[in-house]
């Protein structure tokens, strides 16, 4: 397998890209390939002590921004490691794109390149969602699509599914499509329409989920439009950040309270860590004909380690090729909708 890493995506690159394939290198007998500014990169590889035969540098002379246009960048920086590292995908010289770049264009490229899995309307992307005490869930969609129709929401369903059961491991993943109240007659015109449509499919739909219950594990595939699941996303991240931050407050004051912390460090240590997204990987744009995943902006090291070794099992299981052939599903849903 030939993994394309996107050298010149985000907030730390290339320096924490590097570090992170060098990590993931030793881990796996797979091939990283790095695109991006090749002197930068190679500059950054020569700190470290790796397999030669394991990771390889591609030049790419431009850089797509967040400043930048995605639509207009995508078709204008054809040399950008964006751009050039999808195209690997897309002619079979790469099997999957991890980057940390800009959303936005990863979406573009992704239409643009690769195209939509045929009768997929709407590809989206899905976020790991940590839950305290027990194993994450999947939201779908994080963000890529504001404005959505009920079939797009069965579709984000149907992918979330297979991805978790596919590459999470989760079997029979609960779905469960958030909504102002429990009961199937609740919510919008969207999510009554929705709620039909899931239950008239194969998926382990277990209802409504209600935003207070998301948090509590709920359901393994959390179902939503793109602009309320960005925004629980963020939400439940900033509330995370500025509970920790509580936390290492209330025990730095005082003695008493520095003795307790050092008492409880590994369980406070424990806590911190399920709230760390670089313990989870990247989030996959799932829809396009090829595997794309797109890891934080200010992805460390271990982030891009871990976003590595996450989109080895995304190629293996060929998911792609799973929602390829679950889309007939949805249409006849569809037209039964419809009828």
């Amino acid at each position: 397998m030939r993994i394309i890493l996107d050298g010149m995506g985000g907030d730390n690159a290339p320096a924490s890209v590097v570090e992170g394939a060098v990590l993931a290198s030793k881990e796996i007998e797979h091939t990283i390939t790095i695109v991006g500014k090749e002197e930068l990169i190679l500059d950054e590889l020569k700190k470290y002590k790796y397999d030669e035969q394991k990771i390889e540098v591609i030049n790419a002379t431009e850089v797509i921004s967040n400043d930048d246009a995605p639509v207009r960048a995508v078709r204008s920086k054809k040399d950008s490691s964006i751009v050039k590292g999808i195209n690997m995908v897309k002619s079979g010289e790469g099997d999957i794109f991890i980057s940390a770049g800009s959303t936005g264009a990863l979406l573009a490229g992704g239409l643009f390149i690769l195209g939509r899995i045929q009768g997929i309307d709407r590809p989206a992307l899905a976020s790991i969602y940590p839950i305290v005490g027990s194993e994450a869930s999947l939201l779908v969609d994080a963000g890529a699509n504001a404005d959505c129709k009920p079939n797009n929401l069965l579709e984000f369903g149907m992918m979330g599914s297979i991805y978790m059961e596919k590459v999470i491991g989760r079997k029979n993943p609960r779905v469960g499509l958030v909504n102002v109240g429990a009961e199937a007659a609740k919510g919008s015109t969207l999510t009554k329409a929705a709620y039909d449509m899931l239950e008239q499919s194969h998926l382990n739909f277990v209802g409504n989920v209600e935003g207070r219950d998301v948090p509590k594990g709920a359901c393994d595939v959390i179902v939503t439009d793109g602009f309320t699941g960005n925004i629980i996303l963020k939400l439940t991240e900033g509330l995370a950040w500025n509970i920790l931050q509580v936390i290492k407050r209330k025990f730095t004051e005082g003695v008493k309270a520095k003795l307790g912390a050092a008492l409880l460090i590994d369980k406070l240590s424990g806590l911190k860590k399920e709230f760390d997204y670089s313990e989870y990987g990247g989030a996959p744009i799932l829809g396009v004909k090829g595997p794309i995943v797109k890891m934080h902006g200010s992805s460390n090291a271990n982030a891009v380690k871990n976003t590595i070794l996450k989109g080895i099992p995304y190629v293996e299981e060929g998911v792609v090729d799973t929602i390829q052939n679950s889309v007939l599903e949805i249409e006849e849903i569809t037209l039964n909708d419809h009828e």
